[in-house]
């Protein structure tokens, strides 16, 4: 008498064939959709990355700008941009200026419709104003893939482990910590 097939007898040991490398050269990956982008005048560059896999594109400065300390700018960049359907554009602070700088960014939503001029809101966290020149990298622009369910209003939502807990509650300080 056979065992049925979806169970194994006790006397069978079976192993799982090993895992298979996967390569993460450029040659595996599916080519996206281009970003387009638009001069809009002699001072502006195209964006660039920093590598092969770089996830964002680095952002240009088109004219010199003086963040003010502990205050905020909008940096031109002379390019507009339409990004490939079903994304959009986030942009995000460069590392180096953050952590050696205390520059961040803000509001940095680009969606596939707008085709008006890319700007950078830079926010300066130092006691001294930081000078921008016209060709430094100022933000990343990552492209990130989007989904927009229909909003249904429901009276209950389904229970979850987490619950309603936020803001801490998961862990990682101390009972009493101040926020």
């Amino acid at each position: 008498m056979s065992a049925a097939p979806d169970t194994i007898a006790a006397t069978t040991t079976t192993t799982s064939p090993p895992a298979k490398r996967v390569k993460t050269d450029l040659s595996t990956m599916e080519a996206p959709p281009p970003l387009q982008v638009k001069k809009l005048s002699d001072k502006a560059r195209l964006p660039t990355r920093g590598s092969a896999f770089a996830a964002g594109y680095d952002i240009y400065a088109a004219k010199d700008t003086i963040v003010p300390a502990r205050g905020k700018v909008l940096v031109d960049t002379d390019i507009s941009i339409a990004v490939p359907a079903g994304t959009y554009g986030r942009i995000a602070p460069r590392s180096g200026l953050a952590s050696k700088h205390f520059i961040d960014t803000g509001a940095g939503v680009i969606d596939a419709d707008y085709r008006g001029q890319v700007k950078v809101l830079l926010f300066n966290h130092a006691e001294a104003d930081f000078e921008i020149k016209e060709g430094d990298r100022v933000a990343q622009l990552v492209i990130e893939r989007i989904y927009t369910p229909e909003v249904v209003e429901v009276h209950e939502l389904q229970e979850s482990v987490r619950g309603a807990g936020g803001f801490g509650s998961t862990g990682g300080f101390a009972n009493g910590a101040a926020v």
